[in-house]
């Protein structure tokens, strides 16, 4: 499911304009990344959490010169899927 299906399926099952689904799909989406971006932890109870997870600097290798390279630190989002979530795609 892409963006544009996830605003059909709430057009339809709210009986809304798509105008008016595409507006709260953009707000839902734009607070979920202004609240990683902050370093928050994002929940939906039963489905998922979505969090930040930083990493430390470190030393890398270059797989085609095979030469050393310094890595710097980084934060990256990850996704932990919720108990609710995996009962219902393991069937």
């Amino acid at each position: 499911m892409n963006k544009l299906e996830l605003i059909s399926a709430l057009k339809n099952e709210a009986s809304i304009s798509k105008t008016d689904a595409a507006k709260v799909v953009e707000i839902f989406f734009d607070n979920m990344a202004d609240a990683l971006a902050k370093g928050e932890r994002v929940e939906i109870r039963g489905l998922c959490s979505f969090y930040v997870k930083e990493y430390k600097s470190y030393t890398g290798r270059n797989p085609k010169t095979g030469e050393k390279v310094q890595i710097r630190p980084k934060q990256l989002p990850f996704f932990k899927a919720g108990k609710e979530l995996k009962e219902r795609v393991d069937l």
